[in-house]
């Protein structure tokens, strides 16, 4: 059950604000509240004096995900079908956020992970500031890169979108700006201002609320020792055909040039679960070519069957070993990259045969409004 106080809603009759109010959570998600904002956004959405909804964190996240200890907790308590319920209810929101028809504008000034980018890459604003951090991290908890990431991954520059995947690298707001997941970068401290002067908007025009916000932009500066600035490497690197081959030219890359991002690459993709690894790579490249409708149903299928145990136990032993027990000493089964064949991988896209689950069914007849700039 939700607490009442765990989103906010604030605002004025023409702007509403919608806040993850969970600090100390890092504004984890939670079933009840994916509930709680699906149906103050349809609301929003079709009350015809609301023209922009803002959408932000309170404290120093975003939002870290999805409260993957909960979904456990529930799932050993009960049944596995639980968890899927959750993850049903997390996708269709995100649609939610993507085909949203007024301007959902997100204020990214911390952590944004997971569930977290489920909830604002999809939307068609995403102002960061220097205090954003962007990060995939599931395959070291036993997971994928989810909620229909493999979508906008997939449609960065070059093979920036596996490298992300691939090994739950971090980045800050310019490098979000600079290869795409941002639309906007904003000081920290311009972030109110520019939050009150969007109250003062009457209009749902896009190129309106682009105007609005470029008065606040800034000009983002990236590190000289930025991941970004290695695209060519990146590309060289993570357009091999395989997770094993991905790893072995990182191996030799760390080998005549032993950068940070390269050796951290290398210690990510040893260290979390070879299933996720090969996963998240085959979901980026089907995902170039998919629509996210087909990025979301596919999603919720793999995930349902990681949480049925259909393969192996990845995710419970990667919740043990990073959330529960936090020995940080996973299991993983198989435990090499070479041991999880095409059939498994194959069986885990599969169709899920359980009488306990149900269809992802996603509302027809909504178009994606994320264009990253006005429609003038």
């Amino acid at each position: 059950m939700v607490k009442m106080n765990e989103v906010l809603y604030e605002g004025n009759p023409c702007v509403r604000k919608v806040t993850l109010n969970r600090p100390e959570k890092l504004n984890c998600l939670t079933y009840g509240m994916f509930s709680q904002m699906e149906k103050a956004l349809k609301v929003y959405e079709s009350d015809p004096n609301i023209e922009v909804v803002i959408l932000k964190g309170k404290g120093k996240a975003f939002c870290a995900g999805g409260d993957v200890v909960r979904v456990i907790q529930l799932i050993k308590a009960g049944h596995w079908s639980f968890g899927a319920s959750y993850y049903r209810k997390q996708l269709t929101l995100d649609y939610l956020v993507a085909t949203y028809k007024k301007p959902l504008v997100s204020l990214i000034n911390g952590i944004v992970m997971g569930g977290g980018a489920g909830l604002t890459m999809h939307g068609r604003f995403r102002i960061v500031t220097e205090n954003a951090v962007f990060a995939m991290p599931e395959a070291s908890i036993g997971l994928f890169p989810d909620v229909g990431s493999s979508h906008f991954l997939s449609r960065l520059p070059g093979h920036f979108g596996e490298y992300l995947g691939l090994t739950g690298a971090r980045i800050d707001g310019a490098e979000m700006l600079a290869c795409g997941l941002a639309t906007h970068f904003v000081l920290s401290k311009d972030l109110q201002s520019l939050e009150d002067a969007l109250c003062d908007v009457v209009s749902s025009d896009a190129s309106t609320i682009f105007e609005v916000i470029n008065k606040f932009t800034h000009k983002a500066y990236i590190k000289p020792d930025s991941s970004y600035k290695r695209l060519g490497v990146i590309n060289e690197c993570f357009s091999r055909k395989t997770v094993e081959e991905i790893l072995l030219t990182l191996e030799n890359e760390a080998t005549v040039e032993a950068e940070k991002w390269v050796v951290d690459a290398v210690s990510y993709m040893k260290s979390a679960s070879p299933t996720g690894l090969k996963i998240c790579l085959r979901s980026i490249r089907e995902g170039r070519m998919l629509k996210l409708e087909s990025c979301l149903l596919r999603d919720y299928t793999v995930v349902s069957h990681f949480m049925r145990r259909t393969v192996n136990s990845d995710f419970f032993e990667g919740g043990r070993a990073m959330l529960f027990d936090k020995s940080r000493d996973p299991k993983w089964q198989p435990s090499k990259l070479e041991q999880v064949s095409e059939e498994m991988v194959d069986q885990l896209f599969a169709k899920v045969h359980d009488d306990d689950w149900e269809i992802l069914k996603l509302p027809h007849g909504r178009s994606l409004t994320n264009t990253g700039k006005p429609k003038l």
